[in-house]
């Protein structure tokens, strides 16, 4: 008798080894794999530390150096770090995103374009919004056009132009708020959405709100279940207050849907205002109205009160929000940076802006302040080439983009076979983008190495041509979830500079804190970068 809960007890300790260590290490179809770290096949703590303490990027980029372009982080979790057998089998492969980013992204508990797992839905839903962001639409957008007259000339050069010699500003927060008033101008109407460059108490306010979340953004997405247990007994790893700050933001989007939506109904039918068309409001509203089966549920936890319509909607829209405001920023604010230790290039760049027609010259020497072409601004090879660049070497959203390998079948990574369904996998911006085969001095900024070897595709000399960096280039994803605002946020970017340094030059007064974060989206340490502009 007494045997019995002897050989239980060893039988369930040899089950526990088998099932813990020795399946993981020596028999599951992921051994082949590279581990990034001695523990990483037994145990997910050195990459949950790792993200914890904000050092993923350094940390897995060291390892693929290490060990090559696929490696085991965690039991159930690879990275990759190549193109082909790699971020064309994920990401181009209809790989469902993984549940993390429902727990970080999701909006008044709903699914948005980022969060959505499933790729189905996900495609029904980007259908609805891509047209509006297509470069075609962009370019003869009216809407997009009077939001870029009056956020350039009305709000931001009239705030950068020097009284004296020069005028000293922190860049962090005024690319920050140029880019809030350019996103939000687009999706509810100029007269709908912010004004953050002339509210500073508003803006200030706002963005103390949004950044208090971010030192708490491991815990719901990383480990929910353990996030929800510590909250049952009392342990809030994410402190109440964090929630109210998102209750107070989504309360903050949901006034801008609702203004937009005031201006839909009560405007008369014949009288059109580009400045207070909300177009990707009306857009999203217009298609899941005519067909509301496209609508998910809404969760139990809120207010009967509250329409699933108008929470789905507001869902998408703060997500384009957060998602166009500060990204955007980020790569404003590493560009000026780097022009500004480069006299020689700002003055390369303002030739070539002055071939604009009109030129973005403030004040002008005539009474309206015309926007150039769209389409010639889109075409400046040097402006252009700057831009990549800066996104290249700091890519606002650098970490692991997650997946899950798809059901019924197994998948093959680069030389490794038989990955097991639903095995977390990712790559990185930050890692694909230091390959030093196609990016020679990947640590260094060089805009020039987007212009040479345009027409090239033999990759040799110069690193990678053209065609080449292209493959490797992933600060917007790649394949059926690619970010969906790309090329509305690369005319913004080149909007924002062409204005600039058509007028300015620009040269660093405190850097101070300039290294960019591990986030997933990652700005400056520092949180700032002190900048003096002067008339040319």
């Amino acid at each position: 008798m007494f045997f019995i809960p002897a050989i239980a007890s060893i039988a369930l300790s040899v089950l526990v080894i088998y099932r813990y260590i020795l399946y993981p290490i020596f028999l599951s179809p992921l051994s082949k794999v590279p581990n990034a770290h001695p523990s990483s096949a037994v145990s997910p703590a050195w990459i949950l530390w790792t993200r914890f303490k904000k050092r993923e990027n350094s940390a897995v980029h060291g390892a693929h150096k290490k060990y090559g372009s696929v490696i085991r982080l965690a039991p159930n979790e690879i990275s990759v770090n190549c193109v082909d057998g790699g971020i064309r089998t994920i990401y181009s492969g209809g790989f469902d995103r993984h549940e993390w980013y429902f727990g970080l992204f999701a909006n008044y508990g709903l699914p948005n374009l980022v969060s959505i797992g499933p790729s189905k839905p996900h495609s029904v839903r980007r259908r609805m919004l891509s047209n509006i962001y297509s470069k075609s639409q962009l370019f003869s957008s009216p809407e997009l056009h009077a939001i870029s007259q009056t956020v350039i000339y009305d709000r931001l050069l009239p705030i950068i132009q020097p009284v004296g010699k020069s005028k000293i500003l922190d860049v962090v927060e005024l690319f920050y708020a140029v880019n809030m008033d350019f996103t939000s101008g687009y999706l509810f109407g100029l007269t709908n959405g912010t004004n953050f460059l002339h509210d500073e108490k508003e803006r200030r306010e706002w963005l103390g709100l949004y950044q208090s979340r971010k030192d708490y953004a491991f815990w719901q997405p990383e480990l929910p279940n353990f996030t929800a247990s510590l909250a049952k007994i009392g342990i809030h790893v994410v402190p109440k207050r964090i929630h109210a700050v998102t209750k107070t933001i989504e309360a903050w989007c949901l006034s801008m849907c609702d203004a937009a939506d005031h201006c839909l109904t009560s405007k008369p039918a014949d009288r059109y205002d580009p400045t207070s068309e909300p177009v990707v409001y009306k857009q999203l509203k217009t298609a899941l109205t005519n067909d509301r089966s496209k609508i998910p549920p809404t969760p139990l936890s809120l207010p009967p009160s509250e329409h699933n319509l108008r929470l789905s909607v507001a869902a998408e829209m703060l997500d384009h929000i957060i998602a166009g405001f500060e990204t955007s920023g980020i790569t404003s604010t590493y560009l000026v940076h780097e022009l500004s230790s480069r006299p020689d290039l700002q003055a390369r760049l303002r030739a070539e802006l002055l071939t604009l027609s009109p030129p973005l010259l403030y004040p002008s020497s005539t009474q309206a302040q015309e926007l150039p072409s769209l389409k010639a601004l889109d075409a400046l090879p040097l402006l252009h080439a700057i831009i990549m660049e800066t996104l290249r070497l700091y890519p606002p959203a650098a970490t692991g983009q997650f997946r899950v390998t798809p059901s019924g079948t197994s998948t093959t990574l680069d030389s490794f076979t038989d990955i097991p369904p639903g095995t977390r996998v990712s790559a990185q911006a930050y890692c694909l983008h230091r390959n030093e085969d196609v990016f020679p001095e990947p640590e260094t900024w060089r805009a020039e190495r987007w212009l040479e070897g345009r027409a090239r595709k033999d990759g040799e000399s110069q690193g990678g041509g053209e065609d080449e960096k292209m493959r490797w280039f992933w600060a917007f994803g790649s394949g059926g979830r690619m970010c969906i605002g790309s090329n509305f946020a690369m005319h913004g970017l080149k909007l924002i500079a062409a204005a600039i340094y058509t007028n300015y030059t620009t040269r660093i007064v405190d850097d101070t804190g300039i290294e960019q974060m591990e986030n997933f989206i990652a700005g400056p340490k520092g949180n700032k970068l002190i900048i003096a502009f002067e008339r040319v």
